[in-house]
């Protein structure tokens, strides 16, 4: 007797990621072998990367404004050809993606612009930002010199500038733009195309220059950029590792100063401190860099289906604005001080000659006078792993550990590398809104295709994004054969490269996981050792609900949905959850806590926030992302429509939708430590003494600034203490020298204000321990 088994594979996958292989008003903007020359002026510059698509528009003028007090003079971002050209010649620049929206607001607030149109960009973005439909010209090949590929994309970067000038965005023309990349990173794999790379990274050289923008072009990690384009370093410490500009007419120019790492799911986040990165900034300047770009300065939201291959929604959350635009202290407090001392020392740094010092078998001097106007600027650098004591210009200065100090005048030491004085700040979700009513749920559940259904059918496997065109992560793979006994055990093995298989034998869910890498989709099925790789198979593209679109207010209308739970009892993989829900009060950013789920997708009133995987854990067995960012704007006062596509088993009654605020600030700053760069300028233009100072600065006692965000105010002191206290704002303790007023006098100066300053000295405090070096630590709770 034979009986018919119906057979379904249902495959997902992320798209692809090519890294294995992988209002200022300018002017004239030139460039010599120290800096970029903007309107005759040598420029040492600031930047940080903020990427249009990543954020909203709603929250670009925060991000720029933020970042400009950060001291930040330059806005960098790629260009997405995908969002702008999802279909050949039909463009779309609206919303998230009007970039020239974007442009026109940074230079509003009196900022640069770096734009690096690629358009190949990498960026952890999905196809490193090419449209798929570039896959299906007749013989390309992506990246060489190959003429399909390289008319496409001189279309797009003519597209582009064309429209940059249109809207007068160049400096040439008065605008912003200073500086724009072609391709990126291409070095990594320019030896796999032989001699058609390096021909490749002549023409595409050639191309950009003769679009005309009037600004300088680089290309980053190519260290045989053809004339005039300037090569350019990435990575964390550029300081040691780039060999420099290809060219004595060349400035050096880090456009990837990496402030954490690209964060995966199931690794563990990369966290870089702001003392390691300051001593990197300061180093590469040191040593005659004159532009520094943080990649990223806020990272953002990669919403939708943006991400690239197992890249977390949630985008260099480590950044110093974090992913909803809070100011990740002390990281960007650290950098802003550490932009203020560069800024003193602009004068001798772009015109003064460079001379350097030993101090010692790890520690020497980077010295830049001027010596017609007398301007001077030192960096006195301690690369060893102990501190030390050196002597420069007769006078001893203590240096910390992997530390640099700037000399804004060779004398006085204006900032640390090591030396945080800015406050620590510690962010919490609180609910503001819990789902875990049953009667407001509602689900539907996707159904599997017939394979009599199906319209597309091969006697081979297919390729997933071949055949999806990434208009989708899901593809079903249905087979049917006969099998000889209803009760004979069989086993299946299926190999893939896709992220997550699930098999359904007879509409019984099977589970298994498995890795892309450079392609997606099965690559074989046997069943008892049997090979059904080449029987006919039918296939669908996405989910029927991705096709009804029912994640939005008029496609979730198209289907029945169910009460939750109604059918059974147990949650089922591949249904789609649906609840309303009012928005909160107030303008905190505010985040989805999907602890609850599994794996899957969510919408917000049509709008796809991301991809989520709670299942899928770090090493030590925690999710590798919780939270999910809502952006204010995506919401209406009330009635907002939140609807859920849960792959696994997840649970929606466990959602809460949590408001993301700073409500912790501490502060840890001792007698050693310097006041921050602010007060030393001040003191500078008030013309202190020369003899007042102290070997290492001024006998201004150091001070400690604590603030809450705009809205709250310093509610409780938590811990204060003045003497020796065990820790860091991590994990504090009260020391054996204690100052028992510590915390009296904190709470007179602090409670009820936004923001206060202390002096930490034995004048505040009293001296509980004559000799000892103090320390103060206070945490402080904001409301």
């Amino acid at each position: 007797m034979k009986y018919w088994l119906s057979f379904t594979l249902f495959l997902c996958g992320f798209a692809l990621s090519f890294t294995v292989f992988c209002k200022a008003l300018a002017g004239n903007v030139t460039y010599d072998g120290r800096s970029l020359v903007i309107d005759g002026q040598h420029r040492i510059l600031f930047s940080g990367s903020i990427h249009y698509p990543r954020s909203t528009p709603e929250m670009w003028p925060s991000l720029i404004a933020k970042a400009k007090e950060g001291g930040i003079d330059v806005i960098q971002t790629y260009v997405f050809w995908n969002l702008h050209e999802p279909q050949q010649e039909k463009y779309d620049f609206s919303g998230r993606n009007d970039l020239v929206r974007f442009i026109k607001e940074i230079q509003a607030q009196g900022l640069y612009v770096c734009l690096r149109i690629g358009p190949f960009i990498e960026g952890e973005w999905s196809y490193g930002g090419f449209p798929f439909w570039l896959h299906d010209i007749p013989d390309i090949v992506f990246r060489t010199d190959n003429e399909p590929f390289k008319k496409e994309m001189q279309r797009f970067a003519t597209k582009i500038v064309d429209m940059m000038k249109e809207e007068r965005l160049y400096a040439s023309q008065g605008g912003p733009i200073i500086l724009s990349q072609i391709e990126n990173e291409y070095k990594l794999v320019e030896e796999a195309f032989h001699e058609k790379g390096k021909s490749y990274v002549r023409w595409a050289a050639n191309m950009a220059v003769g679009l005309q923008t009037g600004v300088p072009w680089v290309m980053c990690k190519q260290d045989d950029a053809p004339d005039p384009v300037i090569n350019t370093c990435n990575g964390m410490r550029c300081g040691e590792t780039f060999a420099g500009p290809n060219s004595p007419q060349k400035p050096a120019l880090w456009t990837e100063n990496w402030t954490s790492f690209v964060e995966t799911y199931g690794e563990e986040p990369y966290i870089r401190s702001p003392e390691e990165i300051a001593f990197h900034v300061a180093l590469f300047i040191a040593k005659k860099g004159s532009y520094v770009n943080y990649y990223m300065y806020h990272g953002g939201t990669n919403f939708g289906r943006s991400a690239s291959a197992f890249v977390k929604t949630s985008y260099y959350d480590q950044a110093p604005l974090d992913e909803y635009g809070l100011t990740r202290q002390p990281k960007w407090g650290h950098l802003k001080e550490l932009h203020a001392a560069m800024k003193l020392c602009s004068k001798p740094l772009t015109s003064g000659q460079q001379t350097t010092l030993p101090l010692g078998q790890l520690q020497q001097a980077y010295v830049y006078g001027d010596y017609k106007s007398g301007d001077c600027a030192a960096f006195l650098v301690n690369n060893g792993s102990k501190d030390a004591e050196v002597l420069f210009y007769n006078v001893l200065y203590q240096l910390p550990r992997k530390s640099i100090s700037i000399l804004p005048d060779c004398k006085a030491v204006a900032f640390n590398t090591a030396k945080v004085s800015t406050q620590y700040d510690t962010r919490t979700m609180v609910p503001c809104e819990k789902f875990g009513s049953k009667e407001r749920w509602e689900d539907f559940r996707e159904a599997m295709p017939d394979f009599d259904k199906t319209s597309l059918r091969a006697t081979v496997l297919l390729e997933q994004m071949n055949t999806t065109k990434d208009e989708s992560d899901y593809l079903w793979y249905t087979l049917r054969f006969q099998h000889d006994s209803p009760n004979a055990q069989a086993t299946l093995n299926v190999q893939s490269c896709g992220h997550v298989l699930r098999a359904f034998v007879n509409g019984h869910f099977n589970s298994g996981a498995y890795l892309e890498r450079k392609v997606a989709g099965l690559r074989s099925v046997r069943i008892e050792g049997k090979d059904f790789s080449r029987y006919l198979w039918g296939y669908q593209v996405g989910l029927s609900g991705e096709q009804l679109q029912i994640y939005s207010d008029l496609g979730s209308r198209k289907v029945e949905w169910n009460k939750f739970g109604s059918s059974d009892n147990q949650p089922q993989p591949l249904t789609w959850y649906k609840i309303e829900f009012d928005a909160p009060a107030g303008s905190e950013p505010l985040a989805l806590n999907l602890g609850s789920m599994g794996k899957g997708q969510a919408w917000i009133n049509g709008q796809n926030i991301g991809r989520y995987w709670v299942s899928f854990h770090t090493y030590k067995g925690q999710p590798s992302q919780t939270w999910y960012n809502v952006p204010r704007s995506f919401l209406k006062p009330s009635g907002n429509l939140l609807i859920l596509l849960e792959e696994e088993n997840g649970n929606p009654l466990g959602i809460s939708l949590d408001r993301v605020s700073t409500t912790r600030a501490c502060v840890k700053v001792s007698e050693s430590h310097l006041p921050p760069v602010t007060s030393w300028l001040v003191e500078k233009q008030g013309g202190v003494k020369k003899n007042n100072r102290q070997k290492n600065g001024r006998k201004t006692p150091p001070y400690v600034q604590l603030s809450c965000p705009r809205g709250r105010t310093i509610s409780k002191i938590l811990f204060a203490s003045y003497g020796n206290p065990a820790g860091d704002c991590q994990s504090y303790a009260q020391g054996s020298c204690h100052a028992s007023n510590s915390k009296t006098i904190v709470k007179q100066a602090c409670l009820g204000k936004r923001s206060c300053s202390i002096s930490a000295s034995n004048g505040k405090f009293g001296d509980p321990c004559p000799g000892l070096l103090k320390t103060l630590v206070i945490d402080a709770q904001c409301k």
